[in-house]
């Protein structure tokens, strides 16, 4: 039986902490028309994968469309079945990036003198791992297009790399964490380039 009533909190913290999936830093890219006076965050929106149409769209871009839509409705834009305002257009992909793989250890001279005297120094670095892994970079573009005159009112494009194969990598977490970073502190500075953590 546990005696210290006050644990129970910081244990339900601690196991909700280990739920959470440390990503890469994402790499954010925004243009908009706010200083043309287009309103933002209000009317009606539909979600398009470039290319593809509702009864086409794969099975890939399911985790795309979802964190797009969860996006969409924080900003503002209500859901509608059919006709909207305005439709925000998806395009993703994954990239593999091989990296070459280095020795296992490595070995670095440093020395340096001043008023004091002189020293030199040695050192060994030895790394368990045997080199470095792959990394998968994945991106996700948006443009928001106004149905009434196909105008694109907005458009972005969110970067992130994380190793191959950990749960970082995973289409859903992926698309999620480019989803929320592009759309945080929506519209953001127009053609400003941001890292969101």
């Amino acid at each position: 039986m546990m005696k210290n009533p006050r644990i129970l909190p910081l244990l339900a913290l601690s196991l909700l902490s280990a739920c959470v999936v440390p990503t890469g830093p994402v790499e954010v890219t925004r243009f908009n028309r706010a200083s043309e006076g287009v309103p933002y965050g209000n009317g009606s929106f539909g979600v398009e994968v470039a290319g593809e149409s509702a009864a086409d769209r794969s099975l890939s871009a399911s985790p795309y469309v979802a964190a797009v839509t969860r996006e969409m409705q924080r900003v503002g834009y209500g859901n509608q079945a059919g006709t909207s305002d305005v439709v925000a257009e998806i395009r993703f992909g994954a990239t593999m990036i091989h990296s070459e793989r280095r020795s296992p250890v490595s070995v670095g001279v440093g020395g340096s003198t001043g008023s004091y005297g002189s020293s030199i120094g040695l050192g060994v670095g030895i790394n368990l791992g045997g080199g470095s892994a792959a990394l998968l970079q994945t991106s996700m573009a948006v443009r928001i297009i106004r149905r009434s005159d196909q105008l694109v009112i907005w458009e972005g494009r969110a970067v992130q790399s994380a190793k191959a194969g950990s749960p970082a990598a995973q289409p859903a977490i992926a698309a999620s964490k480019l989803a929320e970073a592009l759309f945080k502190d929506f519209p953001g500075v127009s053609g400003e380039t941001i890292r969101v953590p």
